[in-house]
């Protein structure tokens, strides 16, 4: 027996939206900045915003996060391709009845078709195949996807898995046309979503104009939205605070820039937010140096992560774990618990000292230091905290160059273990231990950049994902949690907080608090000049 699921949240969905319609005002051109240039535009292909942001809006889901809403829960999933859904008795087969009358921006028709033909791709099954495939370990556990009509699709899972729904609403999660071939996603996107693709100009910018036939009548507001490609952060807070920008790249406002920007312009509706995006160690385990567990726990024991907080944003951000920590998260361990962790505990000067008795254990000290390079990506998230990794370790004699590599390449260079130690970023699509254990940690996974693999952990990752109970699953959770953090899988250094600052004429856009993927659609904002 079936049970249908939110139509309460369906009702109540339609009374705000319609309530909040009054007062918006169609028309204008967003114009955002962007931090830098997108490997490509497919998002099923990318593992970084810089794809997502711009082409969220351009695609829909099957479901998606309430973008009124800041925390992404499973309670705030909401109807986007698909109307309704419902779960079998047992937990295996989740059915979602598709909206009607969709079509894709070339004017063919939506069907459940292209549902089955989305999981064949991110699957490998299909004959649309991608060039990388990041989230596939994200539907290990996914059998097959059938088209029960032209109208309803129903995934089969091998077994329970109740945060599938979860991931499916994800910005990193959106329903491809069969179509349409792959090679063309990732310069010429064609989706169903609020803006149609208009233009990518490489180093230059992104154009998006208003899809007239959008099948969500009233949306979006905008007649447009172009994001102007502007490596340099400094310069583009320059031009934002000119008026060439209504709104920065979320969350580019570090805290310190953002003291600075108030001064110049108090008048800036800035919200300054965590977003689920943790600055880490990647080790190359496969090859020397770190190949060696006694000098990965050195670089571990050497870390003053209260300095990084300290310096990149004067204090305002988070320890914590492999978990976004609460309260913004929604599972990450309780303080006490993390702080028992001997590379995370508060002295610094003991675990220096313990680091350094490693050093001397592998053939360094004083009069031999330890060189290398620390692989980092090319914007200002990643770079100045490598800087500061590198003097932090010149305090157990090792000698560390940043070096810089474009977004272009960063990904592909981690990708096949082309560096020592990285300096690096993880964004998690969405809150939840099943998409943050299987794409970063199990065995296989393209996204395990480390190489760190431990079977038997991985096993702990099917039992927390099967379990219904929240609280029994989050005891769960912490106890592999704490694991990976000792097994020192992929240090977590600190989870960040920033600002995302608007002229105050933006209205209708909400920062989330713990996804850095999830919230741009753009469908509900609007101009007010």
């Amino acid at each position: 027996m079936r049970s249908i699921v939110l139509t309460g949240a369906i009702v109540a969905s339609l009374v705000v939206s319609t309530g909040a319609a009054l007062a918006q005002k169609p028309g204008g051109v967003m114009k955002m900045y962007h931090r830098d240039n997108p490997p490509s535009l497919s998002i099923h292909e990318e593992a970084t915003n810089s794809t997502v942001i711009p082409m969220m809006s351009v695609m829909n889901n099957l479901v998606i996060f309430d973008q009124n809403k800041p925390q992404n829960s499973p309670d705030d999933v909401v109807p986007d391709l698909a109307k309704s859904w419902s779960w079998s008795a047992d937990g295996k087969d989740l059915t979602f009845k598709l909206q009607e009358g969709v079509t894709w921006h070339d004017g063919k028709p939506f069907t459940a078709k292209d549902v089955v033909c989305t999981f064949d791709m991110l699957m490998g099954k299909g004959e649309n195949k991608l060039r990388r495939n990041p989230r596939i370990y994200w539907y290990h556990n996914v059998d097959n996807v059938t088209a029960d009509s032209e109208l309803q699709a129903t995934v089969h899972l091998k077994r329970p898995q109740p945060s599938l729904l979860t991931m499916l609403a994800s910005g990193y999660s959106p329903v491809y046309a069969c179509h349409v071939p792959a090679a063309q996603m990732r310069t010429k996107p064609i989706g169903t979503g609020p803006f149609k693709f208009v233009e990518f100009k490489q180093n230059e910018g992104i154009k998006l104009t208003k899809n007239k036939d959008y099948w969500k009548k009233g949306r979006p507001y905008l007649d447009g939205i172009e994001f102007t490609i502007v490596p340099n952060r400094g310069t583009a807070m320059l031009s934002f605070v000119s008026g060439r920008f209504d709104i920065v790249y979320p969350w580019e406002v570090t805290i310190p820039l953002l003291k600075d920007l108030k001064q110049q312009k108090p008048d800036l509706n800035c919200v300054v937010t965590s977003m689920n995006n943790s600055t880490n160690l990647i080790l190359n385990r496969d090859a020397p140096p770190f190949d060696s567990a006694d000098l990965r726990r050195a670089l571990q024991l050497a870390m003053d992560r209260k300095a990084f907080i300290d310096i990149i944003n004067q204090g305002d951000a988070q320890e914590g774990g492999v978990m976004q920590p609460p309260k913004d998260g929604v599972w990450g361990m309780p303080e006490e618990m993390y702080r028992s962790i001997p590379e995370y505990g508060p002295d610094v000067a003991k675990k220096r000292e313990e680091a350094r008795a490693l050093m001397k254990k592998a053939g360094y000290g004083p009069d031999k230091h330890l060189k290398l390079k620390i692989a980092t990506r090319g914007i200002s998230l990643y770079k100045d905290p490598a800087v500061i990794l590198a003097g932090q370790l010149k305090e157990i004699w090792i000698d560390a160059d940043v070096e810089i590599i474009e977004t272009a390449q960063w990904y592909p260079r981690i990708g096949r273990k082309d560096y020592q130690v990285g300096l690096n970023t993880t964004g998690n699509g969405v809150d939840d231990p099943d998409q943050n254990y299987y794409e970063n940690f199990a065995c296989k996974s393209e996204r395990n950049y480390t190489g760190y693999c431990n079977p038997e952990i991985e096993k702990l990752f099917d039992v927390q994902s099967q379990e219904k109970d929240i609280e029994k699953r989050k005891k769960m959770v912490w106890e592999i949690d704490k694991k990976l953090l000792e097994d020192g899988a992929r240090p977590i250094i600190m989870w960040n907080r920033a600002a995302t600052c608007m002229q105050p004429f933006v209205k209708g856009y909400v920062p989330q608090v713990n996804s850095v993927y999830n919230g741009f659609r753009f469908e509900d904002v609007w101009l007010d000049k």
